[in-house]
């Protein structure tokens, strides 16, 4: 039966692509960290380009051309022919021992052929007769002068040595000539410490984004919405944003009716309210199993208020603490807990005898009492399904707080016998497996998904709820009460004038 629902899970789940939503959000949640990696890439390359010893380069570019005296037109076009091939047979002469070796003699290099030949480059442009000599080093002068030396020595191999007349006694058929001569350079090309400082940015700049992008595909905890929909079709009923001083004050609604916190309760409510309005409402009433994949959620605080803002709304609400294991509900309502659920299934106790009214609305609260032996029997008993019965024909809602899914079935066997189950998941805490986990227990046991609660939105950040959006905050009260105390003020100095 596990391997079907897992199937049918799995089928009915939309795959996850990334959107460009995903990828904003991502770099809104980790800009932090992609700016740091950036800036690491900035200072890595500006270091290394302080480090490197800056190097010249100096070049100089020798015309090859061929000697005729007849002047004729074909012979010339011959000899343009004959110096444009050999061009390229020259180029690889210039680095090696025949150019280079009287080159070190002359200038007094402390240097072998091989290391200068790995500072010299040859190349010859398409289609031309050209020979460009450019060679590199750390001391700009010296640079130049070996890029000179180096073309007066190819100049002399190539009319002296290899092209020449067998008899000996006629110029070299090619003649080569210094068309640019070296120039000593004022500013070196190694390190472009600009050029090195952009790349240092965006290797960091991808490199953060990389990372950013890796720790969203591996983090497999609920932050958002678009979290909850890749593990059910189930709608978010809503969002509860983080409080620090939640343990000090759970009842929210209660304590500042003001409070986002305490919007936010009502807007639950305002959904559930939705959500009863269906069949199973007829026959089992608008009872609700509240509970979480883990503990530390925020499931019994989430019954509490919803609880609460259901009865500021005038209707008879019932909250039950189906939690026979870790029971809250009476701690954080304020209430004697020692008899309570367990009496009346046992018999020990009537009903009408252990709730306790709470406040001045129709909340009553039905508290968990003694902890038993047997949780799961008791909540699968007959007596559970009377009780429930008894509770959905007075109340019009009944919210029964249970343990977390993932370790006991209590909430499943229980959800069987009422309208359904909201699941509350806490953001940055809950994981999406052990959420989908829940979801196929709770489908196991013949349970039914309403809706999913998220607890512990941070206030800000790319996973905020947004109540700032909606105008809910603190300062938005304070001047919508300045500004009906100026109404008033108004009204009562028009309503003095038209007296008097």
């Amino acid at each position: 039966m596990l391997a079907t629902l897992r199937k049918s899970s799995l089928a009915r789940r939309p795959p996850h692509i990334m959107e460009l939503r995903d990828y904003v959000r991502i770099l809104h949640k980790n800009w932090m960290l992609i700016t740091a990696f950036t800036l690491i890439g900035v200072c890595i390359a500006a270091g290394a380009s302080l480090l490197m010893k800056p190097s010249f380069e100096a070049g100089t570019q020798l015309y090859v051309s061929v000697r005729n005296e007849s002047q004729a037109s074909g012979e010339l076009v011959q000899g343009s022919n004959f110096a444009r091939q050999s061009v390229q047979s020259y180029v690889n002469i210039v680095a090696t021992e025949s150019v280079l070796g009287p080159v070190i003699q002359e200038l007094g290099l402390d240097t072998t052929t091989e290391a200068l030949a790995k500072r010299v480059s040859s190349s010859a442009p398409l289609n031309t007769s050209l020979i460009d000599i450019r060679v590199s080093g750390e001391d700009p002068k010296e640079t130049a002068e070996i890029a000179n030396a180096i073309g007066a020595s190819f100049i002399t191999l190539v009319q002296e040595e290899l092209e020449v007349i067998e008899s000996g006694t006629e110029a070299s058929p090619v003649k080569l000539t210094t068309v640019q001569p070296a120039e000593t350079p004022t500013s070196p090309v190694s390190p472009r410490v600009p050029l090195n400082i952009a790349l240092g940015a965006l290797v960091g700049l991808a490199l953060g984004v990389g990372i950013a992008v890796l720790r969203n595909v591996l983090d497999t905890r609920i932050h958002s919405l678009h979290d909850i929909e890749q593990v059910t079709d189930a709608p978010l009923l809503g969002g509860i944003a983080f409080d620090p001083e939640a343990k000090q004050r759970p009842l929210i609604v209660h304590a500042d009716p003001r409070n986002p916190r305490a919007e936010s309760f009502r807007t639950l409510r305002t959904n559930l309210q939705f959500l009863a309005v269906n069949e199973e409402s007829e026959n089992r009433g608008k009872s609700f199993v509240v509970s979480s994949a883990g503990p530390s959620e925020g499931k019994s605080t989430t019954t509490a208020n919803l609880a609460i803002a259901l009865a500021e709304s005038g209707a008879r609400v019932a909250l039950v603490d189906g939690d026979l294991r870790l029971p809250k509900v009476a701690d954080n309502m304020g209430l004697e807990g020692g008899v309570g659920m367990t009496d009346v299934l046992i018999g020990r106790a009537e009903l009408a005898d252990v709730l306790q009214r709470w406040g001045a609305g129709q909340l009553y609260v039905l508290p968990a009492g003694k902890v038993p032996p047997n949780p799961s029997e008791l909540l699968g008993s007959k007596g559970m399904e009377l009780l429930l019965e008894t509770l959905n024909e007075h109340f019009d809602y009944v919210l029964i707080d249970t343990p977390p899914l993932l370790l006991v079935t209590d909430a499943a066997v229980v959800s069987k016998h009422t309208n359904g189950t909201v699941l509350v998941a806490a953001s940055g805490s809950t994981r999406k497996p052990a959420l989908e986990m829940a979801v196929r227990t709770l489908a196991a046991g013949g349970g039914h998904l309403r809706g999913v609660v998220i607890t512990m939105l941070p206030t800000k950040g790319p996973d905020s709820y947004g109540y700032g959006a909606y105008g809910y905050g603190t300062d938005h009260w304070a001047q919508t009460s300045q500004s009906a105390e100026k109404r008033t003020a108004r009204g009562e100095k028009r309503r003095s004038r038209g007296q008097s």
